[in-house]
């Protein structure tokens, strides 16, 4: 989140952050998000009677505050169905891999990176995907590979992997606020896909 507020902030990310909503009390987004005046929610899932409860609660916590675009970062749950069809192709994830590989339920944080290692893979990276209903399955917007060393930990990936997640994430929301994407079913193209 920090790395979209500065991208506002230095001019390069034409785009407004109008609420902040976590499930979790407590974290750093939401400490954030005070300090600059951002309105936050908390919405505790276990809260609501059960996911279209709490996808109904969500939505209408959206469009009280007239979000028109939705950026994850941290955001570990699934999304409900009533809000990824309400926001279709206007919600982007982030994550701290190539997808379609380490992803899926279960691969968040310190798993993906563990995983990567385990695999013996060369190259790991960062995914700016749209969200549909599963997880880490929608059209994929923009990647970045980041080389796999032999001596790395999970923490030594990851701090490079984070610092590619921090230039990725505003440049895919420039694409969106800019109006340069355009999605054909699976395939979301850039402009300088679309030239002859």
């Amino acid at each position: 989140m920090q790395a979209i507020l500065d991208a506002i902030s230095a001019g390069t990310l034409n785009a407004e952050v109008v609420l902040v909503v976590s499930d979790r009390d407590g974290i750093g987004a939401l400490e954030r998000a005070e300090r600059v005046s951002i309105p936050t929610v908390v919405l505790h899932p276990r809260d609501f009677a059960g996911a279209e409860a709490f996808g109904a609660a969500l939505l209408d916590v959206l469009n009280a505050e007239a979000v028109n675009f939705i950026a994850l970062a941290g955001y570990l749950k699934q999304i409900p169905g009533v809000v990824v069809q309400a926001f279709r192709h206007r919600i982007l994830n982030i994550h701290p891999s190539l997808l379609p590989a380490f992803g899926g339920p279960g691969f968040y944080g310190r798993r993906v990176h563990e995983a990567a290692l385990a695999h013996g893979v060369r190259w790991s990276g960062a995914t700016v995907h749209l969200v549909d209903e599963e997880y880490d399955t929608g059209p994929i917007v923009l990647q970045e590979p980041v080389p796999v060393h032999a001596d790395d930990t999970p923490e030594t990936l990851a701090a490079r992997v984070l610092t590619v997640e921090h230039a990725l994430y505003p440049q895919a929301l420039r694409l969106f606020a800019d109006g340069h994407i355009r999605i054909e079913g699976r395939r979301v193209l850039l402009d300088s896909d679309l030239q002859p």
